[in-house]
């Protein structure tokens, strides 16, 4: 496997777990009180936006070529760490 694919795989694993994680917000969002309900629906909206333009970003990593995607990475690590910290930020104010 070559360090791409192994890093495509990295991160759509990451993704996927993502996905699930906002998934268990919505579902605690759906069961809050109406008066939270639109702030947190407001911050799941936030972080599916953020979530497509990350899923965007792997799309265009896998049609890169194995030369170009070096140039890629900066970018596509600045996401995921943006968006890592959305979530967790978001996961521990639905607590």
């Amino acid at each position: 496997m070559s360090m791409k694919e192994a890093y495509e795989k990295k991160l759509q694993s990451q993704l996927d777990e993502w996905r699930a994680d906002i998934d268990k917000l919505k579902a605690k969002a759906d069961s809050a009180e109406a008066d939270v309900q639109l702030d947190y629906y407001k911050q799941i909206e936030e972080l599916r936006s953020m979530q497509d333009a990350a899923s965007e970003k792997l799309v265009e990593l896998k049609d890169a070529s194995d030369d170009a995607w070096e140039d890629l990475k900066a970018g596509l690590d600045n996401a995921w760490h943006s968006l890592s910290i959305s979530v967790k930020s978001a996961s521990s104010r639905f607590k």
